[in-house]
Formats: structure tokens, C-alpha cells, sequence
């Protein structure tokens, strides 16, 4: 689905003040939604790649350091 932005923001011309404050709430709350993602993301291949050093020629090899 494609939005025109421009009509967007023509739109949120025509809306109160209370209303703006709303809609400027929820982008907020779908930003903040959307770099929760991303450092689960994040989180989640951080984790993911321990599991590749995690094994026993590693830890041996990491002892003597």
C-alpha cells in the first residue's frame, strides 16, 4: 500500500490542536515500536552468534590466553 504523504500532511492541516498532539503521539509510539524491533533484532543475533563460540575447542584455546 503507497501513502501520499503530501496529502498527509495537507490532512493534519485541517485537524485541532488536540488532535495533532495525538496523532504526533502515535508516530511517536510507532517509532518507539519500531527501534523496540530493531534491538530485539539485534538482541536476538547477538545470542545467536555466542552459540558459534560457545564450544569446548574455544574455551580450551581461550583458557591459555
Amino acid at each position: 500500500m503507497s501513502v501520499d504523504r503530501e496529502k498527509l500532511k495537507r490532512m493534519i492541516d485541517y485537524i485541532s490542536e488536540q488532535e495533532a498532539i495525538e496523532v504526533l503521539d502515535f508516530i511517536g509510539y510507532l517509532n518507539m515500536k519500531r527501534e523496540r524491533e530493531s534491538l530485539k533484532n539485534l538482541e536476538h543475533a547477538s545470542i545467536t552468534s555466542m552459540d558459534f563460540w560457545d564450544n569446548p575447542e574455544d574455551d580450551k584455546a581461550w583458557n591459555d590466553v
